[in-house]
């Protein structure tokens, strides 16, 4: 693997990070109060979408042929 391919294979890993980012939180400080945060729009739709775009691009990076400037 060359370095541009190993680039953006961390550029993917870090696309991933981000998505797992946009997950967190909907947590309530009650257990006994339901809380509605957790089916926000970016957990259920955002998050999901850049997490397999950063697949995507990790699979780019495994399957592509990069060639390093000589």
């Amino acid at each position: 693997m060359t370095r541009k391919g190993l680039r953006i294979m961390l550029a993917g890993l870090l696309v991933m990070v981000a998505g797992y980012v946009l997950m967190m939180g909907g947590f309530s400080p009650d257990p006994n109060v339901f809380n509605y945060a957790m089916f926000d729009a970016r957990r259920l739709v955002a998050a999901p979408l850049v997490i397999l775009a950063g697949i995507a691009v990790v699979i780019i990076a495994i399957m592509g042929k990069f060639e390093d400037k000589k």
